[in-house]
């Protein structure tokens, strides 16, 4: 009997009996011959392990390492106390713009602190932050503490807490390698809260600098802020009297009653420049 599609069926296969001689599987199934199958591996004997497959006999190649982590953990240094700048050993100036530097800049409100400080920093040769202790009081929204509803225990804790996290964030910056300019009323007659807090904060080598334009000057920039940050001019005169007494502390002055913002922070440049050199006792 003939197969319909015209080739010729296999002979029958009895159970226990070879195919027939002179049959072909490939002759059924045309393509190229697959070679002498492989016989299976006889089943292991109970209790001994199975044996580990053949190699193959295709080329072998090495497991490639996995790709990096581009996006993993960064180490940062740790942020430590700021140690004095060292001044340069050569006999030329400092170059207070391209030194890592950590400055306190201290004013009364409306001396320009915030400006300054935000225009010095934009113009630096090396990465440089600001840290507004204002900006960083205001963190605290529902239950802050502001000082125009009356000076208190809650108030002064928050301004507390305020300077201690400025100085957290100053150290850790200086630590990677950017410099900070931090601004801050400090009045002279709190030394222990005020300049001595920050020095214990930030570390020894924080350098600091005061703001003190007329009062004239002073009452004026106030009265065209608004919010929280615009007091009453008996208070910012209050202030300004107080802020005369870092006349004859040994550090440095600006008025800048008379100077814009470049020309105070072209001042503010030469200032630093001195304190590199000879670092004030505070």
């Amino acid at each position: 009997m003939q197969h319909a599609g015209g080739s010729p069926l296999p002979p029958p296969h009895q159970p226990g009996h070879r195919p027939a001689a002179g049959w072909s599987p490939a002759a059924h199934h045309p393509g190229p011959h697959p070679g002498p199958v492989p016989a299976p591996m006889p089943p292991p004997a109970p209790g001994y392990p199975v044996p580990p497959p053949a190699p193959s006999a295709g080329p072998q190649h090495a497991s490639m390492p996995p790709p990096p982590d581009t996006t993993g953990h960064v180490p940062l240094p740790p942020g430590g106390p700021v140690a004095m700048p060292s001044p340069p050993v050569a006999p030329a100036a400092p170059d207070p713009a391209g030194t890592i530097l950590a400055v306190l800049l201290i004013g009364p409100a409306g001396a320009g602190k915030t400006s300054v400080a935000k225009y010095w920093a934009d113009h630096r040769r090396v990465p440089t932050a600001h840290i507004s202790l204002d900006d960083v009081r205001e963190w605290v929204r529902s239950g802050f503490a502001d000082p125009q509803s009356g000076w208190n225990d809650h108030s002064e804790a928050q301004y507390r807490l305020a300077r201690r996290t400025c100085g957290f964030a100053a150290r850790n910056f200086l630590a990677n390698g950017i410099s900070c300019i931090l601004d801050d009323a400090v009045f002279p007659d709190r030394p222990v809260v005020g300049l001595g807090g920050w020095k214990r904060h930030v570390g020894p080598g924080l350098l600091p600098v005061v703001l003190l334009p007329g009062l004239d000057i002073v009452l004026e920039r106030n009265a065209e802020r608004s919010g929280n940050r615009r007091l009453t001019d008996e208070e910012v005169a209050r202030i300004h009297g107080r802020m005369a007494g870092w006349y004859g502390s040994g550090l440095p002055i600006i008025d800048n009653s008379q100077l814009d913002i470049p020309e105070t922070a072209r001042i503010l440049d030469d200032v630093l420049a001195r304190s590199i050199a000879s670092p004030p006792h505070w």
